[in-house]
């Protein structure tokens, strides 16, 4: 495993280049954010390890950066700033998880390989299709009956989560632990309206839902058909 680490600080990154060394990861150091965009693509790196405050554009807009350009290598964005709305964001424009400074060393090894694995496993499993829907992995790219859904980051994972449970009822603490990676409710209605724009996306130009609201317990994708009864 190769790691793109974009930090501004140099006592941290050596720091962190140190205990990834340990565990026989190497690692590339950028200092700057604008450097971190330029270098995302080279295919050496497996996983970014990005920090929120760095100098000239933050990390938010650097992974907001790399999603629009189609790089969609793991990130997992590291910040002094722990509030739930400052993990919201990040995760919501494009980081795969997020972790508060400071942190275990054991922590962050855990998550990279976690992150690594489930790339992994997207690779094998490029395509997913539930009905009409047809959902590209790897591509990020998202079909109903043939039709392109213009998906953001977020609502990509959120599709993605209910095809992989299609038929099952997912609650809305599934929903904030496996695709915003919070273990907790912080008050937020960031899973309504993801939900709310994704169903607008989903059901434009078709006559069948095809996610439904069970009242009192969640959402339940059901078996989408652009036609018929």
């Amino acid at each position: 495993m190769q790691v793109l680490l974009i930090e501004d600080d140099p006592q941290t990154a050596d720091a962190i280049a140190a205990m990834l060394a340990r565990e026989a990861i190497a690692v590339e150091w950028v200092a700057e954010g604008e450097a971190g965009v330029a270098r995302a693509g080279d295919p050496a790196n497996d996983i970014i390890v990005l920090d929120w405050m760095l100098p000239s554009i933050s990390g938010v807009e650097v992974v907001s950066r790399l999603r629009a350009a189609g790089v969609e290598k793991p990130v997992l964005m590291l910040s002094a700033l722990g509030r739930a709305e400052h993990r919201v964001e990040g995760l919501d424009r494009g980081a795969d998880d997020y972790l508060t400074k400071p942190f275990e060393p054991a922590e962050l090894i855990a998550r990279l390989r976690a992150l690594v694995r489930r790339t992994s496993v997207q690779t094998r499993q490029p395509v997913l299709i539930h009905g009409d829907l047809e959902l590209h992995v790897r591509a990020r790219t998202a079909h109903r009956a043939g039709r392109h859904l213009a998906l953001s980051p977020k609502e990509f994972e959120l599709l993605k989560y209910l095809m992989e449970n299609a038929g099952e009822i997912v609650t809305r603490e599934m929903l904030l632990q496996h695709v915003w990676k919070l273990n907790f409710d912080p008050q937020t209605n960031v899973v309504d309206v993801n939900l709310v724009r994704l169903r607008r996306k989903l059901e434009d130009g078709c006559d069948k839902p095809c996610l439904e609201t069970v009242r009192g317990r969640g959402y339940r994708l059901n078996a989408p058909r652009a036609d018929g009864p």
